[in-house]
């Protein structure tokens, strides 16, 4: 008997664009690697729904600009149908509110377009074996971002008290701090 050997489990890939020419080469570079395994391509969220629904992949790669139905909302009804899939976002558009939207929903992972393709197999890989991934642009944005509008110190910290507190209660909070000494709160206060 040959020896046996100790082979990747194959990874099903559902590939989701609106553009054909994106998705023939998606299936090109996804297809050249004998692991991974495309089981279908949507050209629209509706589909792609649908597709997963019947299918079953292990990974979506998923645009976010569709018609019918965008990525981030096929991505809510497709994890909101099974939560197991593990759905990678694949765009162009890497914007902070974006990148934080897809990860919201359950995405596990935001690669641009532009990412070659021998990490893109790698990524497919990545996230299948239960590993988050990120593009390194777009990690390099949302520390920047995150620094931005962190404030230091004690001051992050008293921040963190007053998002438990309610609108009127954090009114409060502020005017005592600014000395406001009447039942009005602090923005009446003029």
């Amino acid at each position: 008997m040959a020896g046996v050997s100790a082979a990747l489990p194959v990874v099903r890939v559902l590939v989701v664009d609106d553009d054909a020419l994106v998705r023939a080469g998606l299936r090109l570079i996804l297809g050249g690697d004998p692991g991974l395994v495309i089981v279908g391509e949507a050209a629209d969220g509706l589909q792609a729904v649908e597709l997963a629904r019947t299918e079953r992949p292990d990974v979506v790669l998923m645009d976010i600009r569709m018609p019918r139905l965008d990525g981030l909302a096929a991505t809510e009804r497709l994890l909101a149908a099974d939560p197991e899939t593990r759905v990678v976002v694949l765009t162009t558009f890497d914007t902070d509110d974006m990148v934080v939207s897809a990860l919201r929903l359950g995405a596990v992972g935001f690669l641009l377009k532009d990412t070659p393709p021998e990490e893109l197999v790698g990524a497919v890989r990545a996230v299948a074996g239960g590993r988050p991934i990120l593009s390194p642009s777009v990690t390099a944005q949302l520390i920047a971002t995150v620094r931005a509008e962190s404030p230091p110190g004690r001051s992050r910290e008293a921040a963190g008290r007053l998002e438990v507190l309610s609108e009127r209660e954090r009114e409060v909070a502020v005017g005592s701090g600014a000395g406001c000494r009447t039942r009005r709160s602090p923005r009446s206060s003029t």
